[in-house]
């Protein structure tokens, strides 16, 4: 990701954000892909709260998880510790110039990466490299074209157009959910199945408070006020549209 800037940041709020998630509630499309005994790679791991949680589903299999965060490797090497997850390790990379030799991983998994990326064919491109013939690739990222909030306003409006507007001046791709399938087919991959689904955030302070945060980094402090004060209504809704793409390499 040496072209882009990594929107959410890793502030505490985003990396605990990013924690709270896992394989089977934001990976659950390639659980049917995950068995024992399988080398997988987790391309954009962040804390490894997810890639952890595929370790423990391939054991005795390794789980490498990559990330160009050091603070969030490091977050992941003490979480394994924690739960005593031995056949996981961690390190730094590049998602366009991954440190593997062609055809190292039975399985490729990437969640939540996507999206800030200027080049996302380039990054499937080295995916599909270092996976192995007969492998199989999972990828999963958000579309903010089927984004719905509640109650809806004009200034909320603005501020969750801000929102997008950094990311895309970022290099991201806020609408990258529904090229997932399209960038898979010119790697290279076959039998591509993409499916969707909507995540409704349950504790709005929380997302409220992520979004608002990188607003506030950027000298919008209107906008990130107006995201506060909705995360505290009790009519609100923050559900978010998640598109999910396997692959597989012949």
């Amino acid at each position: 990701m040496s072209t882009e800037t990594y929107t959410p940041g890793h502030t505490q709020n985003a990396t605990d954000f990013m924690s709270a998630r896992s394989i089977q509630s934001h990976g659950q499309f390639f659980l049917p892909h995950l068995t024992p005994g399988l080398s997988v790679l987790d391309c954009g791991c962040g804390p490894g709260s997810i890639t952890l949680g595929i370790a423990e589903l391939v054991a005795p299999g390794q789980t490498t998880g990559v990330d160009f965060g050091l603070s969030q490797i490091e977050r992941a090497m003490a979480s394994a510790v924690n739960r005593r997850v031995k056949n996981v390790s961690f390190q730094t990379a590049d998602c366009y110039s991954l440190p593997f030799a062609d055809h190292s991983f039975d399985r490729v998994f990437s969640h939540a990466l996507m999206e800030h990326l200027a080049d996302p064919l380039r990054a499937v491109s080295e995916m599909y490299r270092v996976l192995k013939p007969d492998g199989v690739i999972g990828v999963c990222s958000p579309d903010w074209g089927g984004f719905v909030l509640a109650p809806p306003s004009t200034e909320l409006s603005e501020a969750i157009e801000a929102y997008t507007s950094l990311q895309a001046k970022n290099g991201g791709d806020i609408h990258v959910g529904r090229k997932l399938g399209g960038y898979l087919q010119e790697c290279g991959f076959q039998r591509i199945q993409t499916s969707a689904r909507y995540e409704c955030y349950g504790f709005l302070p929380m997302i409220g408070e992520y979004l608002a945060l990188q607003l506030e980094r950027k000298n919008e402090p209107r906008h990130a006020t107006t995201l506060r004060q909705w995360s505290q209504s009790e009519a609100g809704m923050f559900a978010q549209c998640w598109v999910s793409c396997v692959g597989h390499k012949e």
